[in-house]
């Protein structure tokens, strides 16, 4: 089934990394938001990080969820990785904000 021209917008706009850290943001966010924090890194490299910024956040769930999120992100090419001894590397190298239109600098 084809998406639709907003369907697929939605599903491939540029990846928003929130400014600060939110317990109750989305697990997605959060992910992103520590993936950002440390720059580079392995799925559980980025749990470890969630672990440190909101401790006793990580279980079973949410690493599934997190190694998921991130596979799915670089599957759709909002994010770079490249594998190193069959693990995964992460970063978020790509253009990370929608374009807003201005020329000036922030």
């Amino acid at each position: 089934m084809a998406l639709s021209d907003e369907e697929f917008r939605e599903e491939y706009k540029p990846l928003h990394i929130p400014a600060h850290f939110d317990t109750q943001d989305t697990q997605q966010n959060k992910a992103i938001y520590a993936l950002a924090q440390i720059g580079e890194g392995t799925a559980d490299r980025v749990l470890k990080e969630l672990e440190s910024l909101q401790p006793g956040i990580v279980n079973e769930q949410l690493t599934a969820l997190v190694k998921t999120t991130l596979a799915d992100l670089f599957n759709k090419g909002l994010l770079k990785g490249e594998e190193h001894n069959g693990q995964m590397h992460y970063n978020l190298s790509k253009i990370t904000e929608a374009n807003d239109g201005s020329t000036g600098h922030k």
